[in-house]
Formats: C-alpha cells, structure tokens, sequence
C-alpha cells in the first residue's frame, strides 16, 4: 500500500499536493492517504479541510475514513454521534467531488473502538442523505460577492483607517443580533446594543422572536398585550370591553343577545310567520329566570359543543 508524503508550505501547497497524490492514485493498487487537505468553495470563499484519511482501492473509487472516539458495542453505537459523524464525512465527500474527474464512494468508513478496548472496528455509512441536506444549505448561502455588492459605497472596513470613520461603517451596516453571536462574534455587543436601543424583542433570544411571530419590538408585545395599536394582533377586534370575547356586533341585538337575522323574521319581530304575536322567539325563553336556550346550530360565546371539533 502506497502512503504518499502530503507535506507542502500552506494550505493551498497542501490541497495541490493531495490533488496530485488521487490523481496518481488511478493507476492501481491501494492507496492511503494520511490526513490530507481538501478544499471547497462555501459562499465564493475557499474553506479547507483536513479529513482523517483517504483510501484509493485497485478500482481507482475514493473513500473517505473517518476515525471516532466513541466505541461501537455490539455492533451498534451512539446516534447521535454516529449522525454527527455522518454529517462532517459528507462535507468530505462534497469537497472530494468538485475535483476534476472525482470518481468518490457516497458510502465512508467509520472507525472506532470496539467494545471499549483499542482493537477498531470500522462500519460502512452511507451518506447520501447528509450529502443531500449538505448541497441545498449550501447553494442556500449569500456569497460574499452580493454581501459586498449589498453595502452603502462610503462603506470601508480596513483596519489601518481611523477609529471614527470606522465607526460610521459598523453603523451604516443592519445588525442582526442573537444572544448565540456572544461566543463568536466580536461585534456582538455592538450588535446588542444596538438591538436593545431599538427595543428589538429578537435580543431576548431566538425561541422568544419565533414565538412572537410578526411583533418585532417590546413595544408591539406590550400593545399587544394591553388590547391597544395594531401590534399584529388582529384578536383584540373580538374582544368587549371587558376583555371577554363575544359575537360580532352585526349578529347582536339592542340588548346584547343573540337573536336571529332580521331577514328571517316577521312584522312583529317573531321568527317565521307561524307563531302568533308575543310568543318568543326561538333560542329565547319567555321568562326573564330561565336558562338561557339556544336555538339548534347556535352556540353560546366563549362556549363549545360537547363532541365538536374545533377548527
């Protein structure tokens, strides 16, 4: 088995040099590659990656091997490491396939310890999946290009120009904070600030942003909440004045209650030309003590009926 030496200055020596080394591995034979380095575009910027290794068979197909800590016990392990593991290998193998004629295995080997000794165990995986979910995010990414493109033109973010004028570039870009940015972005409480400036409620955190739906700021919640402004909330239309809900105002008598169109009734205000003047209506009772009734299909507001589905 051939183990070719992979050293070169810099990352891009190093991706040249393992281009070079699967290139001569076509001519037959086996083949390992021990920690060689890909490259691959991710948003118009190069990334370069560093898998464990890679193994060239007679048949010239490239398989990717990926080495893990976590033991495999009787012939299964951990899933939620093995899909992590998944995951990295099939930035591999997309890394793999944009080089010139590639001809790249979506199955990779997994290597681990078996049973919690040192003898490995390898399994085969089949990442296509991963590969797949792997493309869409990517073609998904903003290039750096139309980022640029994007920006104000007295935009400048070189490092060798004042202090002052570089503030004014930091401040004529949208910030876009999440508590998440504070472990790995140096402008992240730049961001906050200027986030919690704006009453931006996307500054308590992501989940709280989802919940809210379309209120943006601490002042739309609390108009929300109160039942005053828009604030997006349409239910406050629905609401009496004293927060109950009730029927619209157009299915509603002079008295508040309910009582059928006025299409449907007679010259006396009874329902249907059959009942005589004075008898009630239906859905009323005619005492003012009773129950209140309701007629066949109505419902009363704020109540459901036993055995319906709601909406």
């Amino acid at each position: 088995m051939r183990t070719p030496d992979l050293t070169a200055p810099g990352p891009e020596g190093r991706a040249e040099r393992t281009r070079q080394a699967l290139t001569a591995a076509a001519d037959g034979g086996w083949t390992l590659l021990d920690h060689p380095l890909l490259r691959l575009e991710v948003a118009g910027s190069p990334v370069f990656l560093e898998p464990d290794a890679i193994v060239v068979p007679p048949d010239g197909a490239w398989t990717v091997v990926e080495i893990k800590s976590f033991p495999i016990l009787d012939g299964a392990a951990d899933a939620s490491k093995v899909g992590a593991a998944a995951r990295q290998s099939a930035v591999y193998v997309l890394a793999l396939e944009s080089l010139p004629d590639a001809t790249v295995r979506s199955d990779v080997l997994l290597v681990c310890p078996k049973d919690f000794s040192n003898l490995p165990a390898a399994e085969a995986m089949d990442v296509r999946p991963q590969l797949a979910v792997t493309r869409r995010q990517l073609a998904r990414l903003t290039h750096l290009e139309a980022i640029a493109a994007a920006l104000p033109e007295n935009v400048n973010f070189d490092l060798s120009r004042p202090a002052a004028e570089l503030l004014e570039s930091v401040a004529a870009v949208d910030a876009a904070y999440a508590p998440e940015c504070l472990s790995s972005c140096e402008l992240a409480f730049h961001c906050r600030s200027r986030a919690r400036q704006a009453g931006e409620v996307v500054a308590l955190g992501r989940s709280v942003r989802g919940e809210l739906g379309s209120l943006r700021t601490v002042d739309q919640v609390l108009a929300a909440a109160r039942g005053s402004g828009d604030g997006g909330d349409t239910s406050a239309a629905t609401q009496g004045p004293d927060g109950g809900d009730h029927a619209p105002a157009a299915t509603q008598g002079p008295d508040s209650t309910d009582q059928a169109p006025a299409a449907t009734q007679g010259p006396e205000g009874a329902e249907g030309a059959g009942r005589g003047p004075g008898a009630p209506a239906a859905g009323q009772s005619s005492g003012s003590d009773a129950p209140d009734r309701q007629a066949p299909g109505r419902q009363a507001p704020g109540r459901q009926a036993l055995g319906a589905v709601p909406p």
